[in-house]
């Protein structure tokens, strides 16, 4: 197949849903006509802007495809909550979490937090140790109408998200960074063969729905034992999928090779802090940040969160672009559909995927596209076509 042909809607749908199924070795339940419930952190920032459009674009699509609506259950996170219960990410909230089908995460600004809240794991952090969501998932699709540094790309970055070279998310207890003296840091780096293994599935399961390609991102040349062996875990298991065409990239190779020919890659697999740094390259060359979704996912839980942060410098004048975390709920609509949810859900999320891209190869964007749209004027045109498609 053309590395180059994935542009329709069918294989971007399932380019913004596929990895997330997979990230789970769990029969699907039986479908059922029970509301989903799902938890709604606003967040931070620009999050009271774009996590509410999001919601009503959802309720919109939910009620369009004849589903039944999904009860959403507002919970507390973020410098409101440290208000509240003196701390940002509440055990209340998490509590409730556990009880919930799935979640929509609000960007947070955790640098805006007093201390010692500031120097803490983030809210986001917090919920996806908790929650073990091994699986990020980071689609980078260049949309009709929005100007782009590679207007061909229409790639899934698969993150793995609980060790790798991030220090808040490597240790059971405690941080990866330590300090023996005062001029001295030192930080550790961890993979696990379980944690490869469960996100390279997750990645050639969703190549063997794509274009057929997965590139294993590493840095063995320098990190021989690390990401060798993430590297090396990652043919083992590309191994049970012969129909797929297995790749090996440095990750400094690979930021230039996404710059000069972002259109020629499929599925890419890479452990946690290279694929985070990837990801939010890829998001910019295909057209912007606030154009990239995301999802994080376990083998039974599920959050969408936008892959860009809380904007405070637009806070509240109705400029932040929804397009992120209007497509991350379509993600979770979708995951939740394929695990024995409401089959409407995944319909729901085909209609919002349409509906968004129809409105910016429109034209309509706001203004870091380049377009006129406020927040609220974007979101009422994408509601209008889902609900008149």
């Amino acid at each position: 197949m053309n590395p180059t042909s994935a542009t329709t809607s069918e294989p971007t749908r399932q380019a913004t849903s596929e990895p997330a199924r997979q990230a789970t070795s769990e029969p699907a339940r039986q479908a059922t006509s029970e509301p989903t419930r799902l938890g709604l952190l606003v967040g931070d920032g620009i999050g009271h802007e774009i996590v509410p459009a999001a919601r009503r674009i959802a309720d919109a699509a939910v009620a369009a495809v004849g589903g039944t609506p999904v009860t959403w259950v507002p919970l507390d996170v973020g410098l409101e909550a440290i208000g509240e219960h003196g701390t940002p990410m509440p055990e209340s909230t998490l509590v409730a979490l556990a009880d919930l089908d799935g979640w929509v995460l609000g960007p947070h600004d955790s640098a805006s937090y007093p201390d010692p809240f500031r120097g803490q794991l983030t809210p986001g952090g917090t919920i996806r140790k908790r929650f073990d969501l091994f699986a990020n998932v980071r689609p980078a699709r260049a949309f009709a109408g929005v100007r782009a540094v590679s207007p061909e790309m229409d790639l899934v970055i698969v993150r793995e998200n609980t060790e790798g070279f991030y220090a808040d998310r490597n240790m059971f207890t405690g941080s990866g960074e330590f300090m023996p003296t005062p001029d001295v840091a030192m930080a550790v780096g961890v993979v696990t063969r379980r944690a490869t293994e469960r996100i390279a599935r997750a990645a050639f399961e969703l190549a063997s729905r794509r274009r057929g390609r997965v590139t294993v991102v590493h840095k063995a040349n320098v990190l021989a034992l690390t990401t060798g062996l993430f590297r090396d875990v990652c043919h083992e298991i590309g191994t049970h999928y012969p129909g797929v065409e297995v790749r090996n990239e440095h990750v400094d190779a690979m930021a230039a090779h996404l710059v000069r020919r972002g259109e020629d890659f499929d599925v890419v697999v890479t452990e946690n802090m290279f694929g985070d740094i990837l990801s939010d390259l890829a998001g910019e060359l295909s057209g912007s940040l606030g154009t990239a979704p995301s999802l994080n996912a376990s083998e039974t839980k599920a959050m969408a969160q936008a892959a860009h942060g809380a904007a405070p410098d637009i806070a509240g004048r109705n400029r932040a672009n929804p397009t992120a975390m209007i497509l991350s709920t379509a993600m979770l609509f979708d995951w939740l559909s394929t695990r024995g949810g409401d089959p409407a859900l995944g319909r729901a999320a085909e209609r919002i995927q349409t509906a968004v891209a129809n409105t910016l190869q429109a034209g309509v964007a706001t203004a870091d596209l380049g377009g006129l749209a406020s927040t609220a004027e974007f979101a009422e045109t994408v509601t209008a076509r889902v609900v008149r498609r």
